[in-house]
């Protein structure tokens, strides 16, 4: 306890200096702002903004990154309660018993128990994230390449499994993106690859590239073709602040949604999105007034608020502890991590500790600084629905093209985010779901790495992977879920998160 102690001391002396506050400040209004924006989301707006923070320091980077993720839960609840528009996947739950308060002139009330309940799992999120980092990474630093190869194959199986739509569809995709992990200079002999005697495939596909293509323009010609809405909001909000009965009803719900979302978010998937459904769920379940909800339940937004936002702050886990992104919004936060110079994984908390607890720390100041920002803004963020989007996506565009270009100076790196663009709206229409295409990238270099240090170490003796217990324990898992993903209840589900997208 003391030692966790004085690593959240270092973590905090870190954060609050001047320019890690403002940046932390920035995450959550850049995040908010773009999570009460419906279509835009927090993968395609750090894709956008990636190549910003490459003159930045690394700390204050990642600061900002994980603000903008998280703080897009929290603008999400806003439309999702004033005009049953959710900014975020995470927030459709929120508009069945959100929008039903608001049409019932409790808005303030639904506004203000999301922003609590947002708060009171944002903090004890951050104490998971403390608490297991530790142990986690220090079991990690004695794994063998044989190891992480089989933790790899299991996060690229997840990858399958968990992604919307088509599974054959699901798995070309992340061929498509080892493959793509191969393009280069080899990790060993320097060969080139897949190059086609191209210079500026020699050192591979850029992450920020692909990221800012696949979801960033794509995302633009997607929501150009779509009809615009202008969503109107009541004037009356009412209290922004619960009562005490509110409170009551909203205290069991607020708690485990806190506790299932902090379980789901270390699970590689969409855990924020699955956390809501699986609360709001549980909630109906458990009251003993079930025909309420969809009705105006506060528990309805207490409990997939909550569990949300843990689950976003937990995604973290996975990726600063085994070097593994659980999501394709984390494979973006470790490419970032990557191009300033620290590779994710076990080793980040004892080479770089002011980092690791600076971002972690940085996650509590952010979820206050959303808490008291938020609730006043509410007006300002309701007025930016009514601008139309063909105002929107030009800056939108400069901001990609100038951002892109100021990492190499490069005019193929804004041709290749123009190609890519076209290549992620294609993609869309034919029901291919990118984000495995992008894990497959992010994963595909460290499995064959992992692959092929395992093999030099047992002279190219493929049965090491299997004699050893974990490796083979990880490997038979992989078996499970992707067996899983055959169970027709599963089908079910992948298509209705096709149909959601």
């Amino acid at each position: 306890m003391a030692e966790l102690f004085n690593h959240l001391i270092l973590g905090f002396s870190v954060v609050l200096s001047v320019q890690n506050v403002l940046l932390c400040l920035v995450g959550c209004l850049v995040g908010t702002m773009i999570g009460v924006l419906p279509g835009i989301g927090p993968l395609a707006t750090i894709a956008i903004l990636l190549p910003i923070t490459y003159n930045a320091e690394p700390i204050g980077s990642l600061i900002m990154l994980a603000g903008i993720y998280y703080g897009s839960q929290y603008g999400g609840s806003t439309t999702a309660i004033l005009v049953n528009m959710p900014g975020e996947s995470s927030s459709v739950v929120t508009t069945l018993d959100g929008h039903a308060m608001a049409r019932q002139g409790r808005a303030g009330k639904a506004l203000g128990i999301a922003a609590i309940g947002s708060f009171i799992a944002g903090t004890f999120a951050t104490l998971v994230v403390a608490g297991i980092a530790v142990p986690l990474s220090r079991l990690a630093l004695g794994f063998t390449a044989g190891n992480y190869f089989a933790v790899m194959v299991l996060g690229l199986s997840l990858a399958i499994v968990l992604a919307g739509g088509s599974l054959l569809k699901a798995f070309c995709m992340l061929l498509i993106g080892v493959t793509m992990a191969m393009v280069g200079a080899d990790q060993i002999t320097a060969e080139p690859r897949l190059t086609f005697g191209s210079q500026d495939l020699y050192d591979g596909f850029g992450i920020a590239i692909l990221a800012m293509g696949l979801f960033g323009i794509a995302e633009i010609l997607r929501n150009l073709e779509n009809p615009e809405r202008r969503p109107f909001a009541g004037d009356v909000v009412g209290g922004l602040l619960p009562d005490r009965k509110d409170m009551r009803e909203s205290a069991g719900a607020i708690a485990r949604g806190s506790l299932l979302g902090a379980i789901v978010g270390i699970i590689p998937g969409n855990g924020a999105t699955l956390s809501s459904f699986a609360s709001y769920v549980l909630e109906k379940r458990v009251s003993s007034h079930p025909e309420r909800f969809g009705k105006g339940a506060i528990q309805g937004v207490a409990g997939p608020e909550s569990a949300n936002n843990a689950a976003a702050q937990t995604t973290f886990v996975p990726l600063l502890t085994l070097g593994l992104p659980s999501t394709a919004t984390m494979a973006l936060v470790g490419g970032a991590m990557t191009l300033h110079g620290v590779v994710p994984g076990p080793q980040v908390i004892d080479l770089h500790p002011d980092l690791f607890w600076g971002v972690v720390t940085s996650m509590w100041i952010g979820n206050l600084m959303l808490v008291i920002i938020n609730l006043p803004l509410i007006g300002i963020w309701v007025k930016f629905l009514k601008v139309p989007y063909r105002l929107l996506f030009p800056m939108i565009v400069l901001i990609c093209c100038i951002g892109i270009y100021s990492v190499n100076s490069r005019p193929s790196d804004v041709i290749q985010v123009a190609l890519f663009g076209v290549i992620g709206y294609v993609l869309h229409k034919l029901k291919f779901e990118p984000a495995p295409l992008l894990l497959g990238l992010v994963l595909g270099g460290m499995l064959e790495d992992n692959l092929r240090r395992g093999l030099i170490l047992s002279h190219g003796n493929v049965l090491v992977f299997l004699s050893d217990p974990l490796t083979l324990a990880l490997l038979l898992v992989t078996l499970v879920v992707l067996g899983s993903a055959l169970l027709p209840a599963l089908g079910k589900r992948r298509e209705l998160l096709a149909e959601e997208d």
